[in-house]
């Protein structure tokens, strides 16, 4: 039986384990990426571990999230970026160079690789063949310092594509369509490989867009073959050296297989507030727009922006509509000036931002009270757009543009027989994509040798040893889909203290309840108690770390995004789940003990466990967990186990072996 294109590059990195779904494997890891609001706790994780250097082919630092520096704190976390990276050999993308999945895309992305990095859109460049996967930061800390990456080997699902997109349809339409299917549970577990005829029909720019938003879907990761739109890319680049071409064997063997017809497709739209609430756009047709923003790293590359300019020419945006572009990359927006289009969506009433996160993230263009925002971003979570009770619309750049024009929602096929002049701009690459280096500083021009800790940051904090007995109040009951930005907020005003992990821990949990820090504080102890699918979102491992230093002991949820719940491990909180009728009977404040000797139960491989309520009723509790995750979480998380393992002379290897 011949291979998938998953496990070709799977078995090439191949350190441990057997490529069987369900199975831990270990991975060697080739390229790895950080941003500035993962990056602090990475890079002191990598200092607390004694490393010297770099061990992977490429490390990458992007400054993307918090690029406005609204205060000294965003600044220093900047500076000290700047010195780790300098200090241990990794490449800096300087504030406003762009996000990092689309500057690695342009930079470093490359068939054939493994790329491990600390935000759950890593799985970015998959649409150039790159097998790359979203992580915590001590995971990918660890994976620096030359350790493999473990991970449960997942299903590879064949999404087939057939036929072409017709006019005004787009990639955007191919993920969303995805999303409406599988819903944003529908990939947990899997690998999603793109094949069939219709591949071939789709650039690198449109293939990036869908394994970016791939994350929505839950899935571990999305990746397509190579071929001639591969090499073309690559050329574009400068970079045609990098090309290979991978695929599957013909023969191989998926776990299942999803059939989209690309010529069925037609404009589609995300309602407010998950990314699967996907309805045609003409479904909700004729609702005003306050707000219209195109970027991101879904949408933000110069390929994405253009059909916007295009639509826009000798025209203008609406009286009562905001458009606002937030290119990917500083790269798309000098291309894109340079070549006149800039002046001309300015002229049609378009502000521009800096090339960064922002918006996405509630950080800068957050939308008026009771108002319709529509984004080309790849999240609409309530409350991630910086305000409560938002309304925000996920569509794709021709979608929103048209939105922009006419001041409502409107499929842009009914704008164009209504204004009669208007065409389907398509979809166009740049002939030759050039731009400055300035703003991507090598290893060998490192500014820095030596680190630079500003007031703010602190240092990692550690727990003890899992303990015998577990038991405290259920401090905290969710319902489903409990994202990462409902933990810990990335709005500007609290995402300054990413580095400062004490005054961090004061907004956790704040979107649910705003009592909970104070009350865990307080409790020495406890637990969550959450529905399915919790921590859904993003990578951010500050949502496992700042429950843990408020004295959170573990979670009983019904079940655990895959990122999360390796995150929970890794700071030394047990992960356990319970059925739906357990969860039902909870509720917040009854006191919770599980009554084995969790310490040896969790040891010896252990995988029911009995949890008893107000000592009144008793539920079973099941830890899914392979034996390199109970060590680490018996040892008080994955920092303290690799220490262990690195003193034992099989951790992470030190720069010079």
């Amino acid at each position: 039986m011949g291979q998938t294109l998953t496990e070709k590059i799977l078995d090439d990195h191949l350190v441990e384990g057997e490529l069987t779904p369900g199975e831990e494997i270990g991975i060697e890891i080739d390229q790895v990426l950080t941003q500035d609001t993962t990056g602090t706790m990475v890079w002191l994780q990598f200092e607390a571990m004694g490393l010297d250097e770099v061990q992977t082919e490429i490390a990458a630092q992007y400054c993307d999230h918090q690029t406005y520096q609204f205060d000294f704190k965003n600044t220093d976390d900047h500076r000290f970026l700047r010195s780790a990276a300098g200090t241990y050999g990794a490449h800096f993308s300087r504030p406003g160079n762009g996000i990092c999945h689309q500057v690695h895309k342009e930079n470093f992305a490359a068939p054939g690789k493994t790329m491990l990095g600390s935000d759950s859109h890593t799985p970015t460049p998959g649409g150039l063949g790159e097998l790359a996967i979203g992580s915590g930061g001590i995971d990918v800390a660890v994976a620096m310092g030359g350790a493999p990456y473990y991970i449960e080997m997942p299903e590879v699902v064949n999404v087939r594509l057939e036929g072409e997109l017709p006019e005004w349809a787009t990639a955007k339409d191919v993920i969303l369509e995805l999303l409406r299917r599988l819903s944003v549970k529908g990939g947990v577990g899997k690998v999603l490989e793109y094949t069939g005829p219709g591949v071939e029909t789709l650039t690198v720019p449109e293939r990036t867009t869908i394994t970016n938003m791939g994350t929505e879907l839950g899935a571990t990761t999305s990746i397509f073959p190579t071929d001639e739109k591969t090499e073309e890319f690559l050329g574009i680049l400068g970079r045609e050296d990098e090309y290979v071409e991978i695929g599957p064997d013909e023969d191989a063997d998926y776990a299942d297989e999803i059939v989209v017809d690309l010529s069925d497709l037609e404009p589609l739209i995300a309602t407010p507030s998950m990314p699967d609430n996907v309805v045609p756009v003409r479904e909700v047709e004729g609702e005003e727009v306050e707000q219209v923003i195109i970027g991101s790293c879904t949408n933000g590359g110069y390929e994405d922006i253009l059909p916007s300019a295009k639509m826009l020419e000798g025209r203008e945006t609406a009286k009562h509509t905001e458009m606002i572009v937030a290119p990917g990359s500083k790269q798309a927006s000098e291309m894109l000036a340079r070549e006149g289009w800039t002046a001309e969506m300015m002229a049609a009433g378009v502000n521009f931002s800096e090339a960064t996160c922002g918006a996405c993230i509630g950080i800068g263009h957050v939308p008026a009270s009771d108002s319709v925002s529509l984004r080309t971003f790849n999240r609409n979570f309530e409350g991630r757009s910086g305000i409560e009770d938002d309304s925000v619309y996920l569509c794709s750049p021709e979608v929103a543009t048209a939105a922009a024009i006419k001041g409502e929602i409107v499929d842009p096929r009914d704008l164009a027989d209504e204004l009669g002049d208007l065409e389907d701009p398509g979809f166009e690459m740049g002939d030759k994509y050039g731009k400055s280096d300035a703003d991507l500083i090598s290893p060998d021009e490192a500014i820095d040798d030596e680190l630079i800790k500003g007031p703010n940051i602190g240092d990692v904090p550690l727990k003890d040893p899992l303990s015998e007995n577990l038991k405290g109040e259920a401090l905290l009951k969710m319902e489903d889909n409990i994202t990462t930005d409902h933990i810990i907020p990335a709005t500007s005003d609290i995402l300054k203290f990413r580095s400062n992990v004490p005054k961090l821990s004061e907004y956790t949990l704040s979107r649910v309840d705003e009592t909970f820090a104070d009350r865990a504080l307080e409790a020495d102890g406890g637990f969550l108690v959450a529905g399915e699918n919790y921590g859904q979102g993003s990578s951010r491992e500050h949502a496992a770390l700042c429950p843990m230093y408020l004295g959170v002991e573990g979670v009983l949820a019904q079940s655990f995004a895959r990122i999360h719940k390796a995150n929970l491990f890794n700071f030394g909180l047990i992960p356990l789940e319970i059925d739906a009728d357990d969860y039902e009977q909870i509720e917040q404040g009854d006191d919770i003990e599980i009554v084995d000797d969790v310490r040896e139960a969790v040891d010896s491989g252990q995988e029911e466990f009995t949890v008893r309520v107000n000592d009144d009723w008793e539920a079973t509790a099941r830890l899914d967990a392979s034996e390199r995750e109970r060590a680490i979480l018996s040892a008080g998380g994955k920092l303290a186990w690799t220490k262990e393992q690195a003193e034992g002379g099989s951790g992470a290897a030190p720069a010079d072996d």
